[in-house]
């Protein structure tokens, strides 16, 4: 499905080849990532702990092997982030919400809400200009009110970001996070995606979709059984790493969680398009330790 192949949409050289120009394309056209992959590695550009200018960081960020990075908007500096993205030639994918933990579309002060909408459409025109087609968002939390009442109040504001979205071509990617809102946060590792289903299909819209994070809700349900359920929905991911038995956060590979299956629901719903690490990062040697765990448990083929 189309909203599975994402990335084919605005970063890769299918598109190009193909005669299909982006939305953001010019005569300076930004760099395209490699579309005969099935899985492109990106990572938070907060992971890149080493030295210099932001350009340093994205030739770090392809030295260790990734095929592009992701941002946070909005407040992006647009200029150095082109030329950053220019010269080391990596693609910015897409961004990350940076006010969203802090202004909820959940609050219950409604100008709060106008807030938190209006971060999320200028991270919009953020990403469209820097050639990115997803903004990941936190859509609220739990103690911000009751399941239904902040399901709603979630919705009706992020839904007014939707014109927005589709005049950008970027689309919301939902991510699953430990914010006591979709799921039981006191509950057992038997829980579904259920909620997250019904989330999204509340927008009945294909500018909106699921960021996956794999490793965020091991500890409350079958990452497999939830990647099947979520299936199209899914735009793209995140990765990390969890141990049920020691009830923390690992580095990829690490833990407990089952790679195999995740990896083959994936397969399953004919998934293809960006993953983005979301780990403790460091300087060139530990972003090639990523993108490699990467490789061994979810890009590369099994031996």
């Amino acid at each position: 499905m189309a909203s599975r192949r994402l990335f084919l949409k605005s970063v890769t050289t299918a598109s190009v080849a193909a005669g299909l120009a982006p939305s953001w394309a010019s005569a300076a056209a930004p760099p395209v990532a490699d579309s005969k992959k099935w899985l492109l590695k990106t990572l938070k550009v907060g992971m890149v702990r080493v030295p210099g200018t932001l350009t340093d960081k994205f030739k770090a960020a392809k030295a260790a092997g990734f095929d592009g990075i992701e941002l946070s908007a909005p407040g992006i500096d647009i200029e150095a982030a082109k030329k950053a993205r220019d010269e080391a030639e990596l693609p910015i994918d897409g961004t990350v919400n940076g006010s969203h933990w802090k202004i909820h579309h959940t609050d219950p002060d409604p100008a709060v809400r106008k807030q938190a909408l209006e971060s999320l459409k200028n991270g919009i025109r953020e990403t469209s200009e820097l050639g990115g087609d997803t903004i990941l968002l936190v859509p609220g939390v739990g103690a911000d009110g009751e399941p239904e009442v902040i399901f709603k109040r979630a919705v009706d504001n992020i839904r007014q970001a939707l014109g927005t979205a589709e005049k950008y071509n970027v689309k919301i990617a939902i991510e699953n996070v430990w914010n006591q809102m979709l799921y039981d946060h006191g509950g057992d590792h038997k829980q579904t995606a259920e909620q997250y289903v019904r989330f999204i299909d509340a927008f009945d819209s294909p500018m909106v979709g699921m960021q996956f994070d794999i490793g965020n809700h091991w500890k409350y349900g079958d990452m497999a059984d939830w990647i099947r359920t979520l299936n199209h929905r899914v735009i793209k991911l995140d990765a990390k790493g969890f141990s049920r038995a020691n009830d923390k956060f690992t580095k990829i590979g690490e833990g407990d969680l089952d790679w195999v299956s995740v990896r083959a629901a994936l397969k399953e719903i004919k998934f293809t398009g960006w993953v983005a690490a979301e780990v403790g990062g460091g300087d060139l040697q530990r972003l090639k330790e990523i993108s490699q765990n990467l490789d061994d448990h979810l890009v590369n083929e099994p031996a």
